[in-house]
């Protein structure tokens, strides 16, 4: 009834070879596949993207206490040709200063402050800067120095909140500016009483960090959101397997952070872990927002903007005002003394430019409301009017920001 199952001796090395893992079954067409992990993809911590689509956690978040440092300093650019400060008196005592530090002692009054500035120095420390590491350095004249281009600012120490200096800068004031000419014509380029002093901050003093309290991590968004909290949440979760958790790993606290559990493989190199964690990539929610800038003309819209139906009418009002100058003669047999005057004719015009009534159905895409306002000959500033009165109307279904 059976046959004899003749089974080489080659296939079973290597179920026997010492250490060898069990060589994995291919799955039979039909057997529901019961392992939880077979449809989840390898995932490389240098390729963007790994899992899934969407957007990265490590664009959009940040771990507690990875947190750069804002570091302030007072001190002196010198080397200006004739555009510094004029002879104020913490410019020139702020000389005086530094002069004593190199055992030359003279008193502030004797001393020019025109080729020199008095500035208020500051950088963004970044978070894992060890001792001898380099930043960026903004300097900004606290004086009435006309121009900073071509000054050096002198060793100057960065202190943080806590008064400890951790940096010292010093280096030669680069701001691609200048400033030529008389107070009557002058002839302006970028901002000179400013600039940026390039890697002249030597770091002195690293700033201790702390990721991992009680085996956990603090996932911060970078911009606060419910919807983009629990997504994120989900999505950690369902690599919480491959990534050796046990369980569900991630909570989401509130709109703002999640608390993620260190898996016990990475508890001894958690910096591994949060690699891993950065290449997970979720879907971000928009809210429907619209951004008005009065100043500059500017209006940026979401793509979830949506307003209802409606109907608009937009028009403009153009006053003109002239003047003009009319010579009046004497008329004839005019009295002794009559002479010829000029006086000055004003006239006004005013002009009411505008379309009638549109009616508009209801635009549930930016592009739709986008083309309708286009339609109507709006310009920027018209049409920031237009969202306006939309908005009070309550036809426009999104926040309304106005700068």
């Amino acid at each position: 009834m059976f046959k004899k199952l003749q089974v080489p001796l080659w296939f079973l090395a290597p179920m026997l070879a010492w250490g060898q893992g069990a060589v994995p079954v291919p799955p039979v067409p039909g057997v529901p596949n019961n392992n939880p992990a077979a449809n989840l993809k390898p995932m490389s911590t240098l390729r963007p993207g790994a899992v899934g689509g969407g957007v990265r956690i490590k664009d959009l978040t940040f771990i507690a206490g990875a947190r750069p440092n804002q570091l302030t300093g007072f001190g002196i650019v010198v080397g200006l040709n004739n555009t510094g400060d004029k002879d104020t008196v913490y410019s020139k005592q702020s000389l005086a200063n530094m002069f004593k530090q190199f055992g030359v002692n003279v008193p502030p009054t004797s001393v020019s402050s025109k080729n020199a500035a008095a500035v208020m120095v500051t950088a963004i420390l970044p978070a894992f800067m060890k001792s001898g590491s380099r930043i960026d350095v903004t300097v900004a004249a606290a004086g009435d120095a006309t121009s900073l281009t071509g000054g050096q600012l002198i060793s100057t120490p960065l202190m943080g909140p806590d008064g400890r200096v951790y940096a010292v800068a010093q280096g030669p004031v680069n701001n691609n500016a200048f400033a030529l000419g008389t107070d009557a014509a002058l002839v302006m380029k970028n901002h000179p009483t400013a600039g940026q002093v390039v890697n002249g901050g030597l770091v002195e003093k690293e700033v201790k960090v702390t990721l991992v309290r009680n085996n956990q991590i603090q996932v911060i968004l970078r911009d606060s959101d419910f919807t983009l909290a629990a997504r994120m949440e989900e999505a950690i979760n369902a690599q919480s397997q491959r990534l050796g958790g046990k369980g569900l790993i991630a909570q989401a606290l509130d709109g703002n952070s999640l608390l993620v559990n260190v898996p016990e493989q990475f508890r001894a190199s958690p910096i591994k872990f949060i690699a891993h964690l950065h290449a997970i990539t979720v879907v971000p929610d928009s809210k429907a927002v619209v951004v008005m800038n009065e100043k500059t003309g500017t209006i940026v819209a979401t793509s979830r903007v949506r307003v209802l139906s409606c109907a608009i009418a937009h028009g403009n009002i153009f006053l003109q005002v002239t003047s003009e100058k009319d010579v009046i003669q004497p008329p004839p047999l005019a009295p002794a003394g009559a002479a010829t005057t000029i006086v000055n004719r004003d006239s006004v015009k005013v002009t009411e430019g505008g379309g009638g009534l549109n009616v508009f159905a209801e635009m549930p895409t930016v592009q739709e409301v986008a083309r309708a306002l286009n339609s109507l000959g709006a310009t920027p500033r018209d049409m920031m009017a237009i969202f306006q009165e939309l908005k009070r109307a309550k036809a426009l279904q999104a926040e309304l920001i106005v700068q």
